[in-house]
C-alpha cells in the first residue's frame, strides 16, 4: 500500500496541528522524509525530535503559509536537507470566531447586541479566506515547481466537511474551504499533462485545538451543537486522526491511486451522505 510513498519527499504545512501531525508521524513510519512546516516552530521541533529519535527522517521549518518570500527560503532548505518535494500536503488553515456568526438564523426579534450577519468583521473573514485558500495555493505555487518532470508526485490538500454544504454560523472558514475544492479541482486538470495528481480530503467532525470550543463546554461535556452533530452522524460519534490515515496513504500513494485526480473523499462517519430524516 506504501510502495509510493518510501523515499519520498512529504512536504506537510500546519505540521504541528493535531491531524496534521498524525499525518507526519504515519508517513514516516512509511519511510517517507518528512518535511514539517508550521508558523510556531516548538511544535514542528518537537515531532521532528521524537521521529528523529524513532530511526526516521523529518526535520522541522518555521514558516507563514501566508508568507511567499518564507515560503521560498523554506523551500531551498527543504531541497538541502531532503531533496525536492515529491508529495505536498496541504494542511494549514483555520477560524476565527469574528468570522463566525453567533445564531444559525437570522430572526426579526434579533438581540441587536449578537453577532449577526451584519456584524461579521470583515479583517476576520478576509483573515479566515487567505489562510486557508492563500494558505494553499502558495504552498503550491512554491513546491509544486519541483514536481514538473518527475514521476509519483501529487498534493493533497485537506478541506472540510464545510465545503460540501456550508455551516450554519460558520461563513468564512465554510466559503474559504469551498473555494479550496474548486482549487483542487483547477490544479488538477492544470497539471494533468505533466503527471502531477492533485485531490483533497474532507474529515467530518474531529475534535481539535481549532473547534474543541464549539465542541466541548468549560467542563467537557458536549455542547448542543456537539449533539447536533452526533444525531447528523449515522456512525454516531467524531472522528479520530487514525480514522483519516488510510485515506490519507491511499491518495499520496501513486502506485495505489495513480489514476485518481481531482477528487475530494470525505471521511466523516456518513455526515455527508445523512440527510437528517
Amino acid at each position: 500500500m506504501s510502495k509510493g510513498i518510501k523515499g519520498k519527499t512529504v512536504v506537510i504545512t500546519g505540521a504541528g496541528g493535531v491531524l496534521c501531525s498524525e499525518f507526519a508521524r504515519h508517513i514516516a513510519a512509511l519511510g517517507g522524509k518528512v518535511a514539517l512546516l508550521n508558523r510556531t516552530f516548538s511544535k514542528v521541533e518537537k515531532i521532528a525530535d521524537e521521529l528523529t529519535a524513532a530511526g526516521y527522517t523529518a526535520k522541522p521549518y518555521q514558516v507563514d503559509v501566508l508568507d511567499k518570500e518564507g515560503l521560498v527560503t523554506v523551500h531551498k532548505q527543504v531541497n538541502r536537507d531532503l531533496g525536492p518535494c515529491d508529495i505536498l500536503i496541504n494542511g494549514a488553515g483555520g477560524n476565527r470566531d469574528e468570522a463566525v456568526a453567533a445564531v444559525e438564523y437570522h430572526e426579526l426579534d434579533l438581540d441587536p447586541e449578537v453577532r449577526n450577519f451584519f456584524k461579521l468583521s470583515q479583517t476576520a473573514v478576509q483573515g479566515v479566506f487567505d489562510l486557508n485558500f492563500l494558505g494553499t495555493f502558495l504552498p503550491t505555487q512554491v513546491f509544486v515547481a519541483d514536481m514538473v518532470g518527475r514521476s509519483g508526485c501529487c498534493v493533497l490538500n485537506v478541506s472540510s466537511m464545510s465545503s460540501f454544504h456550508p455551516l450554519t454560523k460558520v461563513l468564512g472558514y465554510s466559503a474559504a474551504k469551498a473555494a479550496v475544492n474548486n482549487l483542487t479541482e483547477w490544479l488538477a486538470v492544470h497539471f494533468s499533462h505533466v503527471g502531477i495528481r492533485v485531490n483533497a480530503l474532507s474529515p467530518g467532525f474531529f475534535a481539535t485545538a481549532q473547534n474543541r470550543n464549539l465542541l466541548f463546554d468549560a467542563e467537557g461535556n458536549l455542547t448542543a451543537r456537539s449533539n447536533k452533530i452526533i444525531a447528523g452522524t449515522p456512525m454516531g460519534r467524531f472522528g479520530e486522526p487514525k480514522d483519516l490515515l488510510g485515506t490519507v496513504t491511499y491518495l499520496i500513494d501513486s502506485e495505489a491511486s495513480g489514476f485518481v485526480t481531482g477528487v475530494n473523499i470525505p471521511v466523516d462517519g456518513g455526515f455527508n451522505a445523512y440527510s437528517g430524516v
